[in-house]
């Protein structure tokens, strides 16, 4: 039947392959490309991920660069800081990769505490650091960063660029907002972090953006032995 509402001479007509008499089949898109086969993957990571943390007791988070070296000052401390943790009974969790991941694993892994790593697949592959004992990969950054949260008892920040902004004022906002329980939130490396607090203070307190109480959620500290002080007390919790 000819569609009437194209202009004459368009009438669809099917093409042969040159050379035959074959007609080609029409393209059928790829369904992992739809929004079904997305939604099952995030479910699958999320599942995964809870399968692989149920296990895992007194855990605490690191984050901070990627960038940093072993002899870097905030390498070095965070070493530190996770030796003495493991050595008190934590497990220790990164992002598996290097910089201040790899540091938080290499002391734990010297104190013979759980070192853990969920690592994140970039289009150029961060590489699982050497002293992960357990590891799994994921492919989305949000499943990934609810399952460094997840189950945590205290989150430790080390100097770092946007993603470690990102993770931190994220978990910030959820304690804000009583999306999540109040866990210790500690900062290492005064120098560093009090610039950004200060802006905080003298714009966003100034202006009512944020309560004082909310300053409150997160303490700065300057060395291992301090953040330490105030982690090794803290409570073991349950999801979320």
């Amino acid at each position: 039947m000819i569609d009437e509402t194209q202009p004459k001479g368009t009438e669809h007509k099917e093409r042969k392959i040159p050379g035959t008499d074959e007609v080609p089949l029409p393209q059928v898109p790829d369904f992992r490309e739809g929004a079904s086969w997305k939604i099952f993957r995030i479910m699958a990571e999320f599942t995964e991920g809870f399968e692989f943390l149920a296990d895992l007791k007194r855990e605490v988070t690191f984050f901070g660069s990627a960038r940093v070296t072993e002899g870097h000052p905030d390498y070095e401390s965070a070493r530190k800081l996770a030796r003495l943790l493991g050595e008190a009974g934590f497990t220790i969790i990164t992002g598996g990769g290097p910089g201040i991941m790899e540091a938080a694993n290499r002391g734990a892994f010297e104190a013979g505490a759980e070192s853990v790593g969920l690592n994140i697949q970039l289009p150029m592959e961060q590489r699982t650091n050497k002293y992960v004992k357990h590891g799994k990969g994921f492919y989305y950054f949000f499943t990934r960063k609810v399952m460094m949260s997840a189950s945590s008892q205290a989150y430790l920040f080390f100097p770092g660029g946007f993603g470690t902004l990102d993770e931190m004022f994220e978990l910030i906002t959820l304690i804000q907002t009583g999306k999540m329980a109040p866990i210790p939130i500690v900062l290492i490396d005064r120098k560093y972090w009090e610039g950004l607090f200060s802006w905080i203070r003298q714009d966003l307190l100034s202006n009512e953006y944020i309560k004082e109480k909310d300053l409150d959620i997160v303490k700065i500290v300057d060395t291992a032995e301090e953040a330490f002080d105030l982690v090794k007390d803290s409570q073991e919790r349950p999801y979320f």
